[in-house]
């Protein structure tokens, strides 16, 4: 069976406890960024690495109904998927295709759903990736807002946010994310977030120059203002195809200036109803 053949089924074990010792800034000397490059071009859907995720996790099975959209019985990331392999059916042209991409939560340079959280929960740990702690979160629900990609869920059995948490435990203890040791045809590849971006653009070079000049890379660099991610992809169509937002928006940018508004408007307001209310007061007397 393909759960007894996944490599990172051998290694599970208890729970990690805690960390108990403070987290240093992420991105330091000592410790670069760490990330996700995703090679959709080479992705085969297997669905290894949403085994894999949902075993080493402790995750509880979305069931074994398909969707009726492909061959998917998950559908979408939530608070219990945090690995969402994506079929894409794409009919009609000169030809009919797959489009096949495992997705995963982005680890935003400039998370809006950190910046959203109102109790400190969702932080950048030593290794920069997005992660939420799970006892301080008070269940508010502003994060899943805030993302524009649709990453997190809130569990109905705790009432608390959860995610991918980049096997947050696993790195501690220097091992790679379950999801990349288990993919079978190096399309989830693990490791400093800049080391990664430069290998992503060989790829891309080299596809172009084998003819597939669809490639591109979305996230490696700023989407239109959200600034980058530290989980990218390089996709072979639209990003809409992948469920994926082309110019994902950024909720708290530019916030003060439409504070700034809110309350001018309100001034303005508040002055023509003293003006209204004082003319009211000339012609009754």
């Amino acid at each position: 069976m393909i759960l007894q053949q996944l490599p990172v089924l051998n290694e599970l074990s208890n729970a990690f406890p805690p960390r108990q010792t403070p987290v240093p800034s992420p991105g330091s000397d000592t410790q670069p960024l760490m990330g996700f490059f995703t090679d959709t071009s080479v992705c085969i859907g297997c669905k290894a690495c949403e085994v894999a995720c949902k075993q080493w996790n402790q995750l509880p099975s979305d069931g074994f109904n398909f969707t009726g959209h492909s061959y998917d019985n998950t559908r979408m990331l939530s608070e219990t998927t945090w690995r969402h392999v994506a079929f894409k059916e794409k009919i009609g042209g000169e030809k009919s295709r797959w489009l096949m991409m495992s997705d995963v939560c982005k680890h935003c340079e400039d998370a809006p759903c950190q910046q959203s959280c109102p109790t400190g929960s969702i932080i950048y740990n030593e290794f920069g990736d997005v992660y939420v702690q799970p006892d301080i979160c008070n269940g508010c629900g502003y994060c899943i807002s805030a993302c524009p990609f649709g990453v997190l869920g809130r569990s109905p059995e705790d009432g608390r946010a959860h995610k991918c948490t980049l096997c947050y435990d696993r790195q501690t203890d220097g091992m790679q994310p379950a999801c990349a040791k288990s993919c079978p045809t190096a399309s989830i590849q693990f490791g400093p977030v800049e080391e990664l971006r430069e290998k992503a653009k060989q790829r891309v070079e080299t596809l172009h120059a084998q003819g597939n000049t669809q490639a591109y890379l979305y996230g490696a660099d700023s989407l239109d203002g959200y600034g980058r991610l530290n989980s990218f992809f390089l996709l072979e169509d639209h990003p809409n195809e992948y469920n994926l937002p082309e110019a994902p928006p950024q909720p708290l940018h530019g916030q003060e200036t439409r504070y700034a508004l809110s309350l001018l408007t309100g001034l303005v307001l508040m002055l023509l109803s003293a003006l209204f209310f004082s003319k009211g007061d000339n012609y009754a007397r």
